[in-house]
């Protein structure tokens, strides 16, 4: 019997062996890795990336807008390359970015990944460090997703509205784009991220189930929702955004031709009007005091 290619089986495509015991073994040489690679943080996440630089590389003296990126995949240890494109993004839109690591499924299933991205927030928001104090404007705080990411940032956003006075999330970006990632890859993460026996119907990967986007338009935020033409849940996505705007948030939509996940990684032209849009959208969203 021939070995499963990596396009027949989405375990080799990630990088992943299941476990018979419901664990997963990750290849570590994969990626490059931003630290240690625990595969089990403890219950509290604080932000493990917080820089804040101008674009010439001088602190400024009025705080800038806070920016809290949940960026990595849910199975997969800390990447180098998004600590690297999270420095940049502080570097080029002036802000402040915290990226916080949580704790990884299988072995921790969801909820566990969403009370971790809260426990950044509560960190940020109670924090008495005269760095956080001095840099961190918490009435004008977004909070970004890439990929899964996406998901954690409305899950985390919506849970967490109403106890975390002061710091004030004035807005959502939802980025994604993905060829390198097929239906059949997503199916089998959600498999594994989900309460077992839970299938995509489920409130954690289906908005259209519980109060979420209720939540969120009452508050009225502002959302952008990022894809590009070569991911295959491009439709999907026009779907969330179509939905968002049904029931009442604003919503700016930022959908490429082509852009396929990770463009904006290592072709800087595609992270120039990426972030371009980005800054746009910020400084046109007002402050939540």
């Amino acid at each position: 019997i021939s070995e499963p290619s990596q396009t027949s089986d989405p375990c080799a495509l990630i990088g992943i062996v299941k476990n018979p015991d419901g664990t997963i073994t990750r290849d570590p040489t994969r990626f490059s890795c931003a630290g240690s690679p625990h595969l089990t943080p403890p219950r509290k996440s604080y932000p493990k990336t917080s820089s804040y630089q101008t674009p010439r590389g001088c602190v400024s003296t009025s705080p800038p807008p806070h920016y809290v990126c949940l960026n990595k995949n849910s199975l997969s240890v800390d990447f180098k390359l998004y600590d690297d494109f999270c420095n940049l993004m502080a570097r080029e839109l002036n802000v402040v970015v915290a990226s916080p690591s949580y704790r990884l499924a299988p072995e921790h299933r969801l909820l566990a990944a969403y009370h971790n991205g809260a426990d950044a927030l509560t960190f940020i928001r109670k924090s008495d460090d005269e760095w956080i104090k001095s840099h961190v404007y918490l009435f004008n705080v977004f909070l970004r997703g890439t990929g899964s990411g996406g998901n954690l940032a409305y899950s985390v956003g919506h849970r967490v509205t109403n106890v975390l006075d002061p710091l004030r999330i004035c807005g959502l970006i939802r980025h994604v784009n993905d060829q390198v990632f097929p239906p059949a890859v997503g199916d089998l993460c959600w498999e594994l991220c989900l309460p077992v026996g839970e299938n995509r119907d489920h409130a954690y990967s289906n908005p259209t189930m519980g109060d979420g986007l209720e939540i969120l338009g009452a508050l009225k935020w502002k959302v952008m929702v990022c894809g590009g033409g070569g991911d295959p849940m491009i439709d999907r996505q026009r779907n969330v955004a179509k939905l968002m705007k049904e029931k009442g948030l604003n919503v700016v939509e930022r959908f490429t031709d082509g852009d396929v996940h990770g463009a904006e990684l290592g072709d800087p032209s595609k992270s120039e009007t990426l972030f371009a849009s980005i800054k746009s959208f910020i400084s046109s969203t007002p402050y939540r005091f």
